[in-house]
């Protein structure tokens, strides 16, 4: 017997993967503990340096631009507030005193949920230099004893046209509020001149800006604070201790440093050396520097230590990368067998796993190939004994649709010839040749959508001259969808159903109409009469078959609707609207275009 032949895996070298695991990631672990070892060396305090200035660079970079971020947030907050209509519509707009109150709460209540989802927002408010105000709940008042033209902030956001953004100041233009804040303040257009006619103001409280600097400090002894263009102090951790004086910083060397630069003070003394590091914002102009304390980056301890993280971030990433290629090698059977299992469970089964060697995932994976082709076989079985049934079904319900008025129809030639009608005679024996030509003759499912309409239209001529004064009918069906083919006999049942269930009991002149019409992707065909309508009960069990038209050998609404979910879809087929006494609506919906090969 010839030996058999089996592709190398690595699942080959061992008996489990188990083994095989523990093994490969022995290795690694020693390989990597023998190159952190060999790679662990002393670094010089430039090297810790540069470092710890590029961390401190990233993170104030970081800081501006989450507060760049936050400050456009504001922003958006104030053109929603301005150009929402409201504000400009309450400040400088007449109106009666019920659509101004109105205004107002619609006003209150956008700044309520302003403050109520923002805890960083102490104040919003509109303010009009002739001190028309909306602030807050709409409780809050101005201070009588500020004069608005001598704010500064208020005073430059009304007289120009881009956002006023403000160091930090108590706010006193609020009665009762002074509180620390930052306020961002934005002019408001009076649509009758063009002019800023008034000022929306957000006064921003130190939470965020806190969150913001107190969660990216760099040690233990290290911070965030803020400056402002002019120096002045935006934020500071220690805040209560610089306007005491009991604390300082180096706002000229902040203030004269480079966008993204940094540098070192040369103090010996009790605050010993520090690293600034400056990052300025281009949308606000404000400063944010971190200060590092030099002797604890320096601590031998803390060097050691951050030496070890870098290796040891490179080794994870080494290691990882070689895990990830012997994990890979190593379960890429059972990964295979996992996509073909995917597969399977969204209903393909042409899907094989490549067998490989002898182990017991290659063993499962033949199982799993046997399986999937037993499932294809018998998928393939069911799909044809369902199409046949379909086909049967559909058939069975088109066998059911004859002339059941025929009988009735010849009474009437009868009863025409024996009164000398020979005009009558000869028309409604056309139009009953027309009806039995395609509804006998023609074995074709589908037809052109003119032939549907032509074949009501002979029914409702044949009707017509039957009920002579009590019906009349017009059709009106576009040209653009007469060519288009949809299954035959869902017309003539439904203008039957109209005239026995709408026409015959109507005590006047009844009318029918078909229109028909494209709309999108889809035909709309309504059939609509006068009759004497249906009410909620009726139209809830209009597809009862027992309800179908008197006469109609189990051919009506009930057939219809289920002739057209079988043929084309759950989505399609027929909604009624009717009223009592004024009549009802049947539409049609069918796709267009629809092709389907009914035998294959």
């Amino acid at each position: 017997m010839s030996e058999k032949k089996t592709r190398f895996t690595i699942l080959s070298l061992f008996k489990s993967v188990r083994t095989t695991m523990l093994c490969l990631f022995s290795l690694l672990i020693i390989i990597t503990t023998v190159v952190f070892m060999l790679i662990s060396v002393d670094y010089t305090r430039k090297t810790v340096l540069e470092n710890s200035t590029d961390y401190t660079s990233r993170l104030v970079r970081q800081v501006n631009r989450d507060i760049d971020s936050y400050i456009d947030y504001m922003e958006n907050i104030s053109s929603m507030v301005i150009q929402g209509g409201d504000v400009q519509k309450y400040l400088f707009m007449s109106m009666p005193k019920a659509e101004l109150e109105e205004t107002f709460d619609r006003i209150v209540t956008q700044f309520n949920t302003v403050v109520e989802t923002r805890q960083d927002i102490s104040n919003i408010a509109v303010v009009t230099p002739e001190r028309d105000f909306i602030i807050n709940d709409g409780t809050d008042k101005l201070n009588e004893n500020v004069s608005l033209e001598e704010v500064e902030w208020y005073r430059e956001a009304l007289e120009g046209n881009d956002s006023i953004l403000t160091a930090s100041h108590v706010q006193h233009v609020i009665r009762n509020n002074y509180k620390w804040v930052v306020t961002l303040g934005k002019g408001i257009k009076d649509p009758r001149t063009g002019e800023n006619g008034g000022v929306f103001f957000i006064d921003l409280n130190y939470k965020l800006l806190k969150d913001l600097c107190e969660n990216n400090s760099l040690a233990t002894n290290s911070y965030v604070f803020i400056v402002d263009e002019s120096g002045k102090i935006i934020y500071h951790p220690k805040q209560q201790l610089l306007y005491n004086g009991l604390k300082a910083e180096k706002i000229s060397e902040v203030l004269s440093c480079g966008a993204d630069g940094y540098f070192i003070t040369d103090e010996k003394g009790k605050d010993g050396e520090k690293l600034y590091t400056v990052s300025v914002s281009e949308k606000t102009g404000w400063r944010v520097v971190g200060v590092a304390d030099i002797s604890e980056l320096m601590k031998n301890k803390k060097e050691t230590e951050y030496i070890y993280m870098v290796i040891a971030a490179v080794l994870l990433c080494i290691a990882m990368i070689l895990a990830n290629f012997f994990a890979t090698a190593i379960t890429r059977p059972i990964k295979e067998l996992k996509d073909s299992m995917k597969e399977v469970e969204k209903g393909n089964f042409n899907t094989d796993v490549v067998i490989r060697a002898d182990s017991e995932i290659d063993s499962l994976g033949n199982s799993f190939n046997l399986m999937t082709a037993r499932i294809r076989q018998l998928m393939e079985q069911n799909i044809y004994e369902q199409e046949e049934k379909r086909k049967s079904e559909l058939k069975a319900l088109r066998s059911q649709i004859n002339p059941h008025f025929l009988y009735n129809t010849l009474d009437s030639i009868i009863w025409m010839a024996e009164g000398g009608k020979n005009k009558e005679v000869v028309r409604m024996t056309s139009a009953l040749a027309r009806l039995l030509r395609q509804s006998i003759s023609n074995d074709n499912e589908r037809i052109p959508l003119e032939m549907e309409v032509d074949y009501a239209g002979s029914y409702l001529t044949i009707q017509k001259m039957r009920y002579k004064d009590k019906l009349e009918y017009e059709i009106e069906v576009a040209e653009d969808i007469k060519k288009e083919e949809i299954i035959n006999l869902i017309l003539q049942p439904l203008v039957e159903n109209a005239i026995y269930h709408g026409i015959k009991y109507k005590g006047s002149k009844g009318l029918i109409r078909i229109v028909g019409y494209g709309e999108g992707s889809n035909i709309i065909l309504k059939v609509i009469d006068n009759g004497i309508g249906m009410d909620e009960d009726a139209l809830k069990g209009i597809f009862d078959k027992s309800r179908d038209s008197e006469g109609s050998g189990g051919v009506g609404v009930h057939n219809v609707q289920t002739r057209i979910g079988l043929y084309y879809g759950a989505e399609y087929g027929l909604r009624f609207e009717s009223v009592v006494g004024e009549g009802t609506t049947v539409t049609i919906i069918i796709p267009r275009n629809f092709r389907e090969e009914m035998d294959r």
